[in-house]
């Protein structure tokens, strides 16, 4: 149940499954299967635990929800007993080990889906995983095979999962696909892993300041930003973005009000006993510290981001936030 799935994230999931019939290797609670049955004519929910079962069963039938079928037991033998091919199935593995404690590796939760792959392969050509957001995307890339597409879903903000869309025999080229669920909108930025040999133009801070939502962070597309948007860089290990036009983006953005360079006359004249937002960025102090040794309180309209440049020298960028 602590894995449940959230309506926004369940609703989002559904945008990817299509056909006949599917089968959810890991029920729950039922959240994910409730919205799959909207796009699927039927879904079988497996669910090792009888009583987490028979729950979901009964919250489904004062739903009115007539197609989704609940069977008790372990996916391995519910699959072998069924011995049907299905349009897709669906995996939320286990992050707890009895050894373990919480895990996160695809190979430690349960079922073990890397080593179960091919079984799987048998009652089905597509195959959607979610994984723990903090799962690091090459060390799953390195533990499945078949990877067609990886979306990375973020509400308000956070990342709350990663989906790994898999075809069996699939060997092309891999979609990152990222999406922030918004209460008025969604943003999405896309990419192909690895794809382009393109390098991003580095300067100095311009008229605007781009930052990318944590989905796009988690991604690791850095440079695709700099490219699809045509912004420069700040530094290669900064993940910020400037440029002198104004830009709809997937993050927040900003103009930057004036650019110093980090040292005490700076920082006494601008910034000390004043009230301001504290973001780092490649900076070798904490937010925390940097708060204690200025006596700067939280707050107020001030944006300042504290970071490298492209001559590895540390500044200060004071902004007014935009969006």
């Amino acid at each position: 149940v602590e894995q449940t799935s959230s309506e926004a994230t369940a609703k989002y999931k559904t945008s990817l499954v299509s056909g006949k019939t599917l089968i959810d290797l890991t029920g729950g609670f039922g959240v994910d299967d409730f919205y799959f049955s909207k796009r699927t004519d039927e879904v079988i929910s497996c669910e090792i635990n009888q009583q987490l079962s028979t729950i979901a069963q009964h919250n489904f039938e004062q739903l009115g929800v007539a197609n989704i079928q609940c069977v008790a037991g372990d996916s391995h033998e519910i699959l072998k007993n069924l011995g049907s091919k299905f349009d897709w199935i669906y995996i939320d593995p286990s992050r707890r080990s009895d050894v373990k404690g919480k895990v996160f590796m695809l190979k430690d939760c349960l079922p073990n889906v890397p080593a179960l792959l091919d079984y799987y392969f048998e009652f089905s050509s597509k195959i959607l995983i979610k994984t723990a957001p903090i799962l690091d995307i090459s060390a799953g890339l390195s533990e499945l095979k078949c990877v067609k597409s990886i979306h990375i879903v973020a509400v308000e903000n956070e990342v709350k999962e990663l989906l790994w869309e898999i075809s069996e025999d699939y060997s092309g080229e891999i979609r990152i696909q990222t999406i922030n669920i918004l209460n008025e909108k969604e943003e999405t930025f896309n990419f192909v892993l690895n794809h382009s040999a393109e390098i991003p133009v580095f300067s100095s801070a311009k008229e605007y300041l781009f930052e990318p939502n944590s989905a796009i962070m988690k991604s690791g597309g850095f440079d695709e930003v700099a490219l699809q948007f045509g912004f420069e860089k700040l530094h290669r290990h900064s993940h910020l973005y400037t440029s002198d036009v104004l830009k709809d983006f997937p993050g927040r953005v900003f103009k930057i009000d004036k650019s110093i360079s980090y040292h005490k006359s700076n920082m006494q004249t601008f910034l000390e006993n004043n009230k301001a937002n504290i973001t780092t960025r490649n900076f070798p102090e904490t937010v925390e510290s940097i708060r204690k040794k200025w006596k700067i309180k939280d707050g107020g309209d001030l944006f300042c981001f504290f970071t490298t440049d492209l001559y590895n020298n540390k500044i200060v960028l004071i902004c007014t936030k935009i969006k």
